[in-house]
């Protein structure tokens, strides 16, 4: 997790503590087994065989949101492509959501990229500023229904 999540661009576009050491790793996976335990969100590693994580997807139940990271060493290769189109399905077919969204920054062209392949559309709705890490920043809903 450390060598995933330790890095300048997740620091820069995610929530996640940095620097992203072993104890913030230990303390995300207590509150991932708490959102599980909770069954508000479901995280799941991003492989290619099973073994080794190299990236996470996730699925906010209440707020019927995907997040996804892919680290930096895996980037252009498909993989968050393909995480969401699964994470995607998995919401319609098993928790039933009648779609599904991602927030994204306007300059981060690779989750627009991923966002555009996968079906998903940006609404026309007031970007959401938000404040985090001394850093300001407006991120724009994006919506895939089931119906598409």
């Amino acid at each position: 997790m450390v060598s995933l999540f330790d890095d300048p661009e997740v620091a820069y576009r995610t929530p996640v503590m940095t620097p992203f050491d072993r104890r913030a790793a230990e303390n995300y996976l207590d509150r991932v087994r708490q959102a599980k335990a909770a069954r508000t969100r479901l995280h799941l590693a991003i492989t290619v065989d099973g073994g080794l994580a190299r990236g996470e997807v996730i699925l906010n139940n209440a707020t019927a949101m995907i997040a996804y990271m892919v680290g930096a060493a895996y980037r252009g290769q498909g993989l968050a492509t393909r995480a969401v189109r699964l994470m995607t399905r998995y919401a319609y077919d098993v928790v039933d959501l009648p779609g599904v969204f991602l927030e994204i920054e306007a300059d981060n062209v690779g989750s627009v990229s991923v966002a555009r392949a996968t079906g998903f559309r940006p609404l026309d709705e007031e970007p959401e500023v938000v404040e985090d890490k001394g850093r300001r920043y407006t991120l724009r809903l994006w919506a895939h229904e089931r119906s598409w």
